[in-house]
Order: C-alpha cells, then sequence, then structure tokens
C-alpha cells in the first residue's frame, strides 16, 4: 500500500531503540556513558554496537554523552564530539575523554559533577563510578 501524496510512513522504532533513547536522554550534562552501560540500562547487555545503530538513526539525542568504555570519542566525528563535550564542561585530550572520566552512575542516575562538587567542598567521598 503506497501513502498518499504530501504524506509520509514513518515507522516507530522498535522496544530496545526506545529505551536507548530514554536512557541517553537520562544522561546530565557533564556526564558521560560507556555504549555497553545503555546497552545494559536498556535491558540488551552485550548490545554496545547496537546503541551506536540507534543513535545514528535518531535526532536530538544527545549523542556525545555516550564514549567507548575506554573513553574514546566516535571516530570520523571527533572534532565535534570533543566541542560538544568541552562545551558541558567534560575535559577531551587525544580524541578520549580526559581522566578522571565523569562516568554516569547508571543505576543511581547520580551526576557525578554533584558528587565531585561535595568532595571538593569536603563532603562526601570519592566514588568508583565505572563502566562494566
Amino acid at each position: 500500500m503506497q501513502a498518499p501524496v504530501g504524506f509520509r510512513i514513518i515507522a516507530s522504532g522498535s522496544e530496545f531503540e526506545a529505551r536507548v533513547e530514554e536512557v541517553v536522554l537520562s544522561i546530565p550534562p557533564g556526564a558521560v556513558a560507556a555504549y555497553s552501560v545503555v546497552a545494559e540500562q536498556a535491558g540488551r547487555s552485550g548490545a554496545a554496537r547496537a546503541v551506536g545503530a540507534v543513535m545514528a538513526r535518531s535526532d536530538g539525542l544527545p549523542w556525545h554523552r555516550v564514549v567507548t568504555v575506554a573513553g574514546r570519542l566516535v571516530p570520523g566525528h571527533e572534532a565535534e564530539h570533543a566541542e560538544r563535550l568541552r562545551a558541558e564542561g567534560v575535559r577531551v585530550r587525544d580524541g578520549h575523554v580526559a581522566a578522571p572520566i565523569p562516568w554516569w552512575d547508571a543505576t543511581t542516575g547520580s551526576d557525578p559533577n554533584v558528587a565531585s562538587t561535595a568532595r571538593r567542598a569536603g563532603r562526601g567521598r570519592p566514588s568508583r563510578g565505572s563502566p562494566r
């Protein structure tokens, strides 16, 4: 069946795609998450590449907040990736997020920037929030 002239058929994404989008949208500015963590939170452990594919097809997602488990930026898009992360206060060096990497804690949804602010003020203790 063909759509009438002037109409566009938009296929809805899968349940996994919707969950990936939800997870990526929950990563706060100034924090990053690994593709593997996003996949796990979206219910498909081990589907890191599928997360990348979903993000490549999606508009409006803060894709720049997702990096490899080693902190590597998206190959071929390093300049834009770095620019977007730096605009949120994330340090980038040589195509990677610079240490200490501000990993988002997916289990609590906590913002690593809030925790580090508390530590600088003498409250709290350092977290070990790194991707699995």
